[in-house]
């Protein structure tokens, strides 16, 4: 068997935060059946209506989910980075209902649904880390939910940039709040509901408050404490303490 990537241990990682795994449930995961490709920027890895036939886990580079209206218009609804399975929903639903698309150049491994499936039934602690895995993303929706729908412009953007903050640090690819923003600024529009040149309009009051400091897409920010109070945010929702294991 050929190398793993070496993000496939952080995925393990982050299964075991989830549930208490041996040493064989570890191997477990690694021994996964798959196929790994490189995907460009903008490339599919999900399409809206597509039969569900694997489940993918990113192996670098970031992707986002999201939906189409009947108009035209998009809504971004996550953001997924590399160690997290981007679809694990799939694994047990037949038809994929929204998109995933990726916004830097990835690495993805596309794992069979039935390997999935037979792994997770056959294995108590590890259908506990999938299912938890998947309660969490599904936390994160709902919180995305309600910034679009109940949080001002501003508190909107805020938001969104506290978050990406505190997920890039705890997957080890930021540090004191000092970050390069995967998207593009028509991209966070739509993630927040806005224009694009509304969220430029934003991120300039943010910077003239002293909030955050910019160049180009890198990201500070400066006052942690008043960027949570401005984007109404509190990280409970993402659970970074799920890591009790079943006792």
């Amino acid at each position: 068997m050929p190398d793993l990537h070496p993000t496939w241990d952080i995925m393990v990682r982050r299964m075991e935060r989830r549930s208490a795994l041996t040493e064989s449930d570890r191997q477990a995961f690694k021994s996964l059946p798959h196929s790994q490709r490189r995907v460009g920027p903008g490339g599919h890895i999900v399409r809206d209506g597509d039969k569900a036939e694997s489940c993918a886990l990113l192996l670098s580079g970031f992707a986002y989910r999201y939906k189409i209206t009947g108009e035209g218009g998009r809504q971004i609804i996550s953001l997924h980075m590399a160690g997290e399975f981007v679809d694990l929903q799939h694994s047990f639903l037949g038809t994929a209902d929204t998109s995933v698309q990726t916004l830097t150049e990835a690495e993805v491994a596309f794992i069979p649904k039935a390997a999935v499936e037979e792994l997770a039934l056959g294995n108590a602690a590890i259908a506990r880390a999938l299912w938890i895995d998947t309660l969490i993303d599904s936390s994160i929706f709902r919180e995305w939910v309600v910034n679009v729908g109940r949080r001002d412009s501003r508190a909107r953007v805020a938001h969104i940039l506290c978050e990406f903050s505190m997920r890039l640090e705890a997957a080890g690819l930021a540090k004191n709040h000092v970050y390069e923003l995967p998207m593009t600024q028509e991209q966070l529009a739509d993630a927040v509901g806005l224009t694009s040149v509304h969220v430029n309009r934003v991120l300039k009051q943010l910077g003239e408050a002293g909030l955050i400091d910019r160049d180009k897409r890198t990201i500070c920010i400066v006052d942690w404490k008043r960027m949570r109070e401005a984007g109404d945010f509190n990280e409970r929702y993402l659970h970074h303490d799920a890591a009790a294991p079943a006792a």
